[in-house]
């Protein structure tokens, strides 16, 4: 069977292909993503579950292989996404079960992987317009609560979810896991602090920051006027001062009991319900 080697290093063939033994080269090669550096250096990263690979493909990611267990051979919904994936010049593998929980690190894994080209927006090309809210991300160092964020910005309605500084990274396995599929919904941005403020002096916005030295009740302030940014700090510092003091707004959510603070995604879920409290509303009938 002939392969051919992609731009970024992983094997491409046009028809689908068995597995069954961990050593060969490609499965190799996708196990290698649980790793930042091969993620990296193949701008490329791993979902799981039938589900987000349909949706993934609907919202036009590009697909570079499409890992599916022999136990879902045959069903129509698989058949589909690798007709798909081979016609967008993609490979397709069947696996053992082995195979694909060595790739998952699960012992009951999902029946269908799929491995997608990485994709960020550019933050000048970010122009926020009216009744948009996006969420900027000061250095996020834990995987779960970055995919809870991204999460939970989709299903507020945000725009998008800046990551300023040295954040961990969006397409982890362990993060892709949590946004439960949004990661492929919601546009992802990488900045740095000092791109960052210079952007948001310039870009209309109204940039609302929680700290704990906020003087400001997160439910009194205008989320109207302007296009929102809700600037989070990291986990353990908070927000540093050169992006506090630029800061629209330092805002605070009360608190009663003994905890003196709140998860990040917690207070950033929070942040986004009440930023688009006036813009959200239940479906009628």
């Amino acid at each position: 069977m002939n392969t051919e080697r992609s731009d970024h290093g992983l094997s491409r063939v046009g028809q689908v292909k068995e597995v069954t033994s961990l050593a060969n080269p490609i499965i190799k090669e996708i196990r290698a993503l649980s790793q930042k550096k091969h993620r990296d250096e193949t701008h490329s990263f791993m979902a799981e579950g039938l589900k987000l690979v349909i949706d993934a493909l609907d919202l036009g990611w590009k697909i570079r292989t499409l890992v599916y267990a022999k136990a879902a051979k045959g069903k129509p919904q698989v058949e589909q996404i690798a007709a798909r994936t081979v016609a967008k010049g993609g490979l397709v593998l069947e696996v053992s079960e082995k195979v694909i929980s060595t790739i998952t690190r699960r012992d009951n894994p999902q029946m269908v992987v799929g491995i997608f080209e990485q994709r960020y927006r550019a933050l000048k090309d970010i122009h926020p317009q009216e009744g948009e809210t996006y969420v900027a991300l000061d250095r996020v160092r834990d995987p779960g609560n970055l995919g809870t964020i991204i999460r939970t910005a989709d299903a507020a309605g945000a725009s998008g979810v800046i990551l300023v500084g040295d954040t961990t990274d969006p397409f982890s396995l362990e993060t892709v896991r949590a946004t439960m599929g949004s990661v492929f919904a919601m546009p992802i941005v990488r900045a740095s602090a000092e791109d960052f403020i210079h952007w948001q002096k310039s870009a209309g916005v109204r940039v609302v920051a929680t700290h704990l030295a906020g003087s400001v009740d997160y439910r009194t302030i205008d989320y109207r006027s302007k296009p929102v940014v809700l600037l989070m700090g990291n986990e353990q510092a908070g927000l540093p001062v050169e992006l506090a003091r630029e800061a629209g707004a330092l805002a605070r959510i009360p608190q009663a009991g003994r905890a003196d603070s709140l998860n990040l995604a917690i207070a950033t879920g929070i942040m986004l319900f009440e930023a688009r409290r006036h813009l959200l509303a239940l479906d009628a009938g």
